[in-house]
């Protein structure tokens, strides 16, 4: 009977964190090519790397860390017999040359990212089409066409989805903040506005750190604008609330998981462009939200004293933590990625929240909080990620969204712009804080994540080594 349960027990938690593992979560080193190619011909070899390359282009473009990017090429290659591969991934670039024995040159080539795209939807479907490499005889030019269809296919939803998505997610932080139905309405609108305006910008090749300045500006002018005419209009608006949700929004799609796991995993010229490139956005936020503040300012409009956030009371932890999902799912939307990540990313945010809410009424400070909070958040979801066979980034990135720190990002400005020197910095630096825990800590909770599940039960032969799975279905094995 105690047998009977554990094995039940066991069978449930095994349903939950699924069988499945993302790509770069169960690599190994010298896979049995299943559609081996000849070594000596040079089209076949150039067509193999150029799989491999822009395979491994989707997850740079899409802020996959340098070293998951190398493994994912060199995983590629090695499905093909190119087993030894060696790639170099930098901020816009990968190079990679195999090895093909001691009589034979090596062949070498690279490829330059020319774009960032956070499309989870086309980054999922190179997971897929790699597992396929893995488990199926697809030879390289049929690769080739599937990841061609890949990379040009559109977006799974049209434009107008994204930017309510964008919309609705800046509209699901003001309430996470502590907003009211007004502030979330503003909030949506302005954030529609912000989107609309920044894609015709971006279709006329405007570059993105301008974009950044006029989103910010966007962000601030509303919430301005309402605050001086509250009395005659008889509202009462917190404009804080709503220069900060779409501080958030415009946060949200910068690489800064990807750079700070860079840091960590070694690949440290890639992390500081990435960085760098993180710091200009922002700095562009910044001065967007300046320059709408002097504006407003000039015109004799002055915006409310800011004061320290309190710790969110109990009963207002379950409002929060409902708002914290509906923000990391509307971010999955806006990125386009699957349905079936959708309430995945949910729960990673909901679970974000809540650490965060207990975390900070035991007084341990918000960059601590904001640690602990990121590592449930990449390991639960790094986990109920394989279930959805969806690469973990896609579960962390949207997991970590409502924390990230723009209101801490505005008080720092605001208190700066108001000649409250020590105060801003002092805002300004504890933003920098949140941002690098959260970071660090989805990237700890990838690792904690990779390290709990144990790979499939792997057959040996010789030194290759062939996935296999033991488990039996009505008495009919199958085999991977």
């Amino acid at each position: 009977m105690a047998r009977g349960r554990l094995r039940d027990a066991l069978t449930s938690l095994n349903r939950l964190i699924g069988e499945e593992r993302a790509v770069v979560d169960d690599q190994t080193s010298a896979p049995a090519p299943l559609q081996p190619i000849d070594l000596t011909d040079d089209a076949k070899v150039a067509e193999v790397l150029d799989i491999a390359l822009r395979s491994g282009e989707v997850l740079l473009a899409s802020g996959t860390s340098a070293m998951d990017t190398t493994a994912q090429v060199q995983f590629v290659a090695a499905s093909y017999g190119l087993a030894r591969c060696d790639v170099d991934v930098t901020y816009n670039a990968i190079r990679i040359s195999a090895h093909r024995g001691p009589t034979m040159p090596p062949a070498a080539t690279m490829r330059i990212v020319h774009y960032r795209s956070l499309d989870f939807t086309r980054l999922a479907a190179v997971d897929r089409l790699t597992r396929r490499l893995r488990t199926e005889a697809v030879s390289p030019d049929d690769a080739h066409d599937e990841l061609t269809r890949i990379t040009r296919a559109p977006h799974p939803y049209n434009r107008w989805t994204a930017t309510l998505a964008w919309a609705s997610m800046a509209a699901s932080a003001s309430v996470l903040l502590g907003g009211n139905l007004l502030v979330a309405v503003v909030s949506f609108l302005t954030t529609m506005v912000i989107d609309r305006v920044n894609r015709r910008l971006n279709a006329i090749g405007l570059p993105f750190f301008f974009q950044h300045v006029m989103g910010g500006l966007i962000a601030a002018a509303p919430a301005s604008l309402l605050y001086t005419f509250s009395d005659q209009l008889g509202i009462t608006i917190r404009p804080s609330l709503i220069i900060a949700a779409g501080v958030i929004v415009l946060l949200s799609g910068l690489s800064l998981v990807g750079s700070v796991q860079d840091a960590i995993t070694g690949a440290p010229i890639t992390a500081v462009a990435r960085f760098f490139e993180v710091l200009m956005m922002t700095g562009g936020i910044i001065a967007g939200v300046a320059i709408s503040l002097r504006i407003a300012g000039a015109l004799g409009s002055t915006l409310p004293v800011l004061t320290t956030v309190p710790p969110p009371a109990l009963a207002q932890i379950p409002v929060q933590v409902v708002a914290g999902a509906f923000t990391s799912l509307f971010f999955a939307v806006a990125c386009y990625a699957e349905r079936r990540a959708l309430p995945i990313a949910g729960i990673g945010g909901a679970a974000g929240i809540l650490v965060y809410a207990l975390a900070l009424s035991v007084s341990i400070g918000p960059v601590i909080a904001s640690a602990i909070a990121a590592t449930v958040v990449g390991s639960v979801g790094g986990i109920l990620a394989r279930r959805a066979l969806t690469p973990p980034q896609v579960i962390a990135v949207a997991g970590i969204t409502p924390l990230l720190p723009g209101l801490a990002l505005y008080r720092g400005l605001y208190a700066l712009l108001n000649n409250e020197l020590l105060d801003g910095f002092s805002a300004l630096l504890s933003a920098f804080g949140i941002g690098c825990a959260l970071a660090a800590g989805v990237t700890l909770g990838e690792w904690i994540a990779r390290t709990m599940r144990r790979p499939r039960i792997l057959r040996r032969t010789g030194t290759l080594k062939r996935p296999t799975l033991s488990r039996r279905r009505s008495g009919q094995g199958r085999a991977l």
